[in-house]
């Protein structure tokens, strides 16, 4: 009791410590992932407020390259994992200025000039979520072409298709591999969607009611790769929040595939079914049973389907009851989409070498067909000679006994059509793939580019 006194009685300036170790809880944590954000918007902010119709000026240009080259400075530390932040600091940003005018004096005094920490996190978070939402589009666009590789091997290997987990009709693994490509296809063009609202600069709304000096956003903008400034100032404070729930929803579409994905490996891997085989470096072992190999990471991967989808809801419910302007509910957002994004990408670098190491075992994949699998297609050959579908339909149910064993291979053989096992446009699929992996490099080019050139030096940092 005596230790919990003298720690509510401690204060740093007028805020008690209990009341900042509250505030901040895990926030100074995920703002050590924003440091590096932090310095490349405050380049941005004081390049524009050095070019302000003031006098005197701001910054003078020489004032100006001292500033961004100490804010370099504190980048290649931050990224080195070496700039740390106190709780005295509160966050990454008094982190920053604190720093600044430690080495500058002055010149550190006046960088937050015509901004508040408000705008400071929403740039910070969107820089962030501009590289996270890349890095997730390419890595979901490299395990497509992991799972389209095997498709193609694959295209005619036969493969019972299930509904409601039953033997349905014939299928191959071809048209089940591909069909996860396709899935992730979907799931890049939701990040897509989501890293397109991402591409807007909230830098100089301030605290959400703009300031009273001519400052420059759409330079603030340029500078820092954006398309575009936010316009009104006051949604660029309500943005907050929401925007990290449309890049959690994103990506809980992607771990929904990957979910359903691992699903069907855990269960076309028992030995009841012995589909494929999962590789043994990416099973564990058990403690009692020298004989298992356990798909942990396909169930944990299931689970952490559910913490994705939680994160998105936990966003959508904080910013549900909120009023217009920042509120401090808001930083509970952070830590939310850094999880998912973490998460995500987690999910699947692991995935792309459990495809890419998958056993398929072709003799068991035949013995899992039974005349009764061909049914749908002996009442299509009854309508081919003429029977109407559903007088074909009734007759094969009464006569389901009479069925024979056929050849799988040739029954998926004759599904021509477009997206049938047959008639998979394999090269229509590895071009989209292609197409999305250069969007994503092509962006990536562009931001390190920009950022290289406003920092004076290479970025990312090394």
């Amino acid at each position: 009791m005596k230790n919990t006194r003298r720690l509510q009685s401690t204060t740093v300036g007028t805020i008690r410590t209990d009341v900042l170790a509250y505030t901040a809880q895990r926030d100074i944590e995920c703002d050590a992932h924003l440091a590096v954000a932090e310095c490349i918007g405050s380049a941005a902010h004081v390049t524009m407020l050095a070019r302000l119709p003031l006098k005197p000026p701001l910054f003078s240009p020489a004032e100006r390259k001292r500033v961004i080259a100490a804010l370099a400075r504190i980048m290649r530390r931050a990224a080195r994992g070496a700039f740390k932040i106190t709780l005295a600091d509160q966050d990454v940003h008094l982190a920053v200025e604190r720093e600044l005018i430690h080495r500058l004096g002055v010149l550190g005094r006046k960088i937050h000039t015509g901004r508040s920490r408000n705008d400071q996190a929403a740039v910070d978070l969107r820089l962030f979520a501009k590289e996270q939402l890349l890095a997730v589009m390419a890595e979901a666009a490299a395990l497509g072409k992991v799972l389209l590789t095997l498709a193609y091997r694959n295209r005619a290997v036969p493969m019972v298709g299930r509904t409601h987990l039953q033997p349905a009709m014939p299928s191959s693994v071809g048209l089940w591999a591909s069909a996860y490509t396709e899935d992730l296809l979907d799931d890049i063009y939701l990040l897509k969607g989501a890293y397109g609202l991402n591409d807007q600069c909230p830098l100089g709304s301030a605290a959400g009611y703009g300031v009273g000096l001519p400052i420059d956003r759409k330079l603030v903008a340029k500078l820092l790769g954006f398309r575009q400034p936010l316009h009104n100032v006051l949604h660029g404070s309500n943005s907050r929040g929401k925007l990290e729930s449309v890049i959690l929803s994103a990506l809980s579409q992607v771990m929904l595939t990957l979910s359903r994905l691992a699903e069907d490996l855990i269960i076309f891997t028992m030995p009841e079914f012995n589909y494929f085989t999962l590789p043994a470096a990416l099973c564990t072992g058990s403690s009692i049973m020298p004989q298992k190999h356990n798909p942990d990471v396909l169930e944990l991967l299931r689970a952490r389907t559910a913490r994705v989808m939680a994160c998105a809801q936990a966003a959508l419910d904080i910013v549900k009851g909120l009023p217009s302007g920042y509120q401090r509910d808001l930083q509970e957002t952070k830590e939310l989409l850094m999880s998912g994004l973490a998460l995500t990408r987690e999910s699947l670098r692991i995935m792309a070498p459990m495809v890419a190491g998958l056993k398929v075992n072709r003799a068991a994949l035949r013995q899992g067909f039974t005349p009764a699998v061909f049914a749908a297609d002996q009442a299509l050959n009854l309508v081919k000679r003429g029977m109407p579908f559903r007088d074909a339909y009734q007759y094969v149910k009464k006569h389901l006994a009479e069925l024979k064993a056929q050849d799988p291979a040739k029954a998926i053989a004759l599904k021509t059509h477009l997206g049938a096992p047959a008639g998979l446009n394999f090269a229509g699929i590895a071009r989209r793939l292609a197409a999305e992996q250069a969007f994503a490099s092509s962006e990536k080019r562009r931001f390190s580019k920009t950022i290289s050139r406003l920092l004076r030096v290479a970025y990312p940092p090394q």
